[in-house]
């Protein structure tokens, strides 16, 4: 893995760490396609049950590096991610099926902004630097910020940001909905470690199987969702872990799941 995204995994967990701090963790083609490949660890390895991604440095993001970027997009006519991997941001090709959770710090702007609203569980230091910022530079949120914005946020909260490019602190990300939780910047990763600890406890094929119709309802619609849910859960009920938890159940003891 490419040294400006570590990844670590720990127990159940696969720490991911943004890892350009003398740019401020701006994104150039390369980290794109590290975090990419990130992701992609995520999903292909089975003891690994949640994602949590941070940032070394002061700041989680300044977003893209634009002038490299640029170039790549203006060449290839594509967002510069490896078409066979995941997409961190979940606008094409293969999307995530395992949670995510994202702590932010310093400054967080555009892309970063985008990667948390295509996560799952978000959390921010006090005084934490939000900015929505592309029409101030000519262009506009290519990395599902348009869509997911709205969604998660609100119309008027979203289009306040997305239109005007103003900037706006953890208080008011935690306001709209951007965020779940404010911390102290010292208890950052500490308390993204526990929320994605307890996520990891779960039967990670319930926590699955939940993530996946709660994002066809998002997509397809309540109906969609509805037609689903007793397939999905006539799989589950046959599977190993739902038996231990139901032996757990009876035996007033805590779960131990395999994923099986």
């Amino acid at each position: 893995m490419s040294e400006l995204i570590l990844t670590e995994k720990k127990g159940h967990i696969l720490h991911i760490i943004i890892n350009r701090p003398e740019e401020r963790n701006a994104f150039n083609v390369d980290m794109l396609y590290a975090l990419s490949r990130a992701y992609d660890r995520l999903e292909e390895d089975p003891e690994i049950r949640v994602g949590l991604v941070y940032a070394n440095g002061k700041h989680f993001t300044l977003g893209l590096d634009l002038k490299n970027v640029a170039e790549f997009l203006k060449k290839e006519k594509r967002f510069p991610l490896p078409p066979e991997s995941v997409n961190p941001w979940g606008t094409t090709g293969k999307t995530k099926t395992k949670p995510v959770v994202v702590a932010v710090h310093g400054m967080c702007i555009t892309l970063g902004i985008e990667l948390m609203l295509a996560s799952d569980i978000r959390i921010a230091a006090k005084r934490t630097l939000f900015g929505q910022v592309e029409v101030q530079r000519g262009i506009f949120p290519f990395g599902g910020g348009t869509m997911r914005w709205p969604a998660q946020c609100g119309w008027g909260n979203a289009m306040k940001y997305i239109l005007t490019g103003e900037p706006f602190e953890a208080d008011e990300a935690l306001r709209i909905g951007l965020v779940q939780e404010v911390v102290e910047k010292s208890e950052l990763i500490e308390r993204g470690i526990l929320l994605a600890e307890k996520i990891a406890a779960q039967a990670p094929l319930g926590v699955y199987a939940t993530l996946k119709s709660s994002l066809e309802s998002v997509l397809y619609g309540e109906p969609k969702a509805a037609e689903n849910l007793f397939p999905q859960l006539l799989e589950l009920m046959d599977t190993q872990d739902a038996e231990e938890g139901l032996a757990s159940f009876v035996e007033k003891r805590s779960a131990v799941f395999q994923g099986k």
